[in-house]
Order: structure tokens, then C-alpha cells, then sequence
């Protein structure tokens, strides 16, 4: 009993430090979305808070408390809504980005559609969250 104690104790002193990394990838992508439309920021911001809550309690209180990344993740979390500037801004540079290639970089027609098809959905997943106000 004691022996097993000891595995889950070097496994959990283990597991922290990777689920502490994976919360700082997680962390560099969302702010990556935040100018790169395909990239959803909100989610990779839920995920990098879930895995800090696991694994570095600091750092998830400096995430949830951040200016400008904490009330993304606090409004999310309360009211499963997204503020309309918010969506406004996503939808437009989902399809501001995505229209542009598939009209300049794809060359065959289903690169084409498949950019206008990743467009409608990312739109459509976006618009299906409540408007916070």
C-alpha cells in the first residue's frame, strides 16, 4: 500500500510540470488567436485555465485575474456567452482571412470550397454561443 502511495506521488510530481507546459502552449496559441482568426482563442483559453487549475494553482489565479485574458475566460465560464464585439470581430476576420484563400493562395476549386465550407462552420459555431451585452 505504502509502495503504490509512492508511484502516485512521483507520477503526480510528474504530471504537473506536463500539464503546466501543455497550460503555457495552450496559453501561447490563444493569444495567437487573438490575431490569427482560424486559431479560436476562447477554448484554448478555457483549456489553459483547466490545466493550471491541475497543475500550478499561481498561475491559474495570474490567468483568471489577467486585464485582458480573464474576463474572457470568467464570462465564458459564467454565462456561456460571448460579447458581441467579440463575435463581430471573429466572424469578420474568420471570413476576411479564409475568403482571401480561397481566392489568392488555392489554386484548385475544392481548396476553394473547403475554405469557404471552414468559414461557414467556424461561423456557425461561433454564432451558436449567447450575445453577452
Amino acid at each position: 500500500m505504502v509502495r503504490s502511495a509512492t508511484i502516485m506521488t512521483v507520477i503526480d510530481g510528474m504530471l504537473r510540470p506536463l500539464l503546466a507546459l501543455l497550460g503555457l502552449i495552450s496559453l501561447g496559441l490563444a493569444i495567437l488567436g487573438i490575431f490569427l482568426p482560424v486559431l479560436p482563442t476562447t477554448p484554448l483559453l478555457l483549456l489553459s485555465a483547466a490545466l493550471f487549475l491541475r497543475s500550478n494553482r499561481r498561475l491559474y489565479d495570474w490567468l483568471l485575474n489577467h486585464p485582458r485574458l480573464g474576463p474572457y475566460i470568467r464570462n465564458f465560464m459564467e454565462y456561456k456567452a460571448i460579447p458581441l464585439k467579440i463575435k463581430v470581430l471573429s466572424v469578420s476576420m474568420v471570413w476576411i482571412t479564409l475568403l482571401y484563400c480561397a481566392i489568392s493562395v488555392a489554386e484548385h476549386w475544392a481548396f476553394r470550397l473547403f475554405f469557404v465550407l471552414l468559414a461557414a462552420a467556424i461561423t456557425a459555431h461561433i454564432l451558436s454561443y449567447k450575445t453577452l451585452k
